[in-house]
């Protein structure tokens, strides 16, 4: 009888990790029925908000040409230094250079290329509220500038701030709207949600040449060039990933 009780130990111990290890399996169960469980549905919702354009992006510049580089270089100089000294003195923003330009210009008789001078030019860009632009547009060809390159329109960085908050709550609610949509549809709840993700942009309009309306606003001493805002879109959209 004594004999026996060594075999008994043994096997003992070797039942012992099949037990334990059946325990462990068991406490886990829980956890990985849990984890399957969890459903999630991923939806997108967008809003856009439209804020007016209250300030005007103009580009002018001065071209000027000469029997030589300097006398054009010179004259461009100082038609560029009266357009810059008005346009300070009407306390502009973002007032900058944005090209410089002297070229020669060729002329052509008879088959032969033949030097007849060099233009010159100056380029400069400018912010300025939009119901002002008309008039100091008029102020500066009068100064000197000779091209009007463009105008673009754009809302104040404030406007453009309090959009893209309202269009983000516009596209975070139809999000939450679509999900309770589609679950109500499938008499399900929607609980918590898992994450977020937050896309936003905005894109000033393109450029406007206003050429022509200085063209028409020589005709008349009275006449002043009409510049006129408009609005501008502001999107924003939002992804949510909701479990149910």
């Amino acid at each position: 009888m004594k004999l026996a009780r060594p075999a008994s130990g043994w096997n003992y111990l070797k039942v012992l990790p099949v037990t334990l290890g059946f325990l462990s399996l068991t406490l886990m169960s829980p956890v990985l029925a849990q984890e399957k469980l969890l459903r999630t549905l991923t939806v997108a919702g967008r809003g856009t908000e439209n804020v007016a354009t209250t300030l005007a992006l103009v580009r002018l510049g001065v071209e000027v040409q000469g029997k030589t580089a300097d006398v054009a270089q010179q004259e461009a100089a100082r038609r560029s230094s009266a357009v810059v000294a008005l346009l300070r003195s009407r306390k502009v923003d973002k007032l900058e250079t944005t090209g410089i330009n002297l070229s020669p210009t060729y002329r052509y008789d008879n088959g032969k290329q033949t030097l007849s001078g060099y233009i010159a030019s100056n380029t400069i860009s400018f912010r300025i509220v939009t119901e002002k632009a008309g008039p100091l547009l008029d102020e500066a060809v009068k100064a000197g500038a000779t091209r009007i390159d463009g105008v673009s329109f754009i809302a104040t960085d404030e406007a453009i701030a309090a959009a893209q908050k309202q269009a983000l709550r516009e596209a975070t609610t139809e999000a939450q709207q679509q999900a309770d949509v589609v679950l109500g549809a499938l008499n399900l709840t929607r609980k918590e949600v898992v994450s977020i993700q937050i896309n936003g942009a905005f894109t000033p309009p393109p450029p406007v040449p206003v050429n022509y309306k200085f063209a028409a606003a020589q005709s008349s001493e009275a006449a002043s060039t009409p510049v006129v805002g408009g609005e501008q879109q502001i999107e924003a959209s939002v992804t949510l990933q909701i479990s149910y």
